[in-house]
């Protein structure tokens, strides 16, 4: 797993700013071969090596990726219609960063959560 520890650093520090409840609503996870931030158990934004995967909703997408700062998220051969990728180098410094995670958190409130799957029997 690799990923780039300032802009995840950076990330965190935004998103504990950023977010009204001040509770342990952010949890880490190893996920996509980087670290996602869970926001109220819903993926909000990972960091894969320098690249930022931003859950920002299909609506808000369409116009980001008209503006040719961001990629549409392919996975697997199938498009993530909620997601994009953002160039991490472009937005360490600066408000681009914050720019980014706020579009995040606006879309984590009406995100729908993952069904858990329940742990394989042995």
């Amino acid at each position: 797993m690799a990923f780039n520890e300032n802009l995840v650093n950076r990330i965190r520090e935004l998103l504990v700013d950023q977010l009204v409840v001040k509770e342990p609503a952010i949890e880490e996870k190893a996920m996509f071969q980087g670290l996602c931030f869970m926001v109220n158990d819903k993926m909000c934004i990972c960091v894969k090596n320098s690249e930022l995967l931003c859950r920002i909703g299909e609506v808000q997408a369409k116009p980001e990726l008209e503006k040719d700062h961001c990629r549409q998220a392919v996975m697997g051969g199938r498009v993530m219609k909620d997601f994009v990728y953002v160039d991490g180098t472009n937005v360490q410094f600066g408000e681009g960063l914050n720019y980014w995670i706020t579009l995040c958190l606006q879309f984590n409130g009406e995100a729908k959560s993952s069904k858990r799957k329940s742990p394989k029997a042995l």
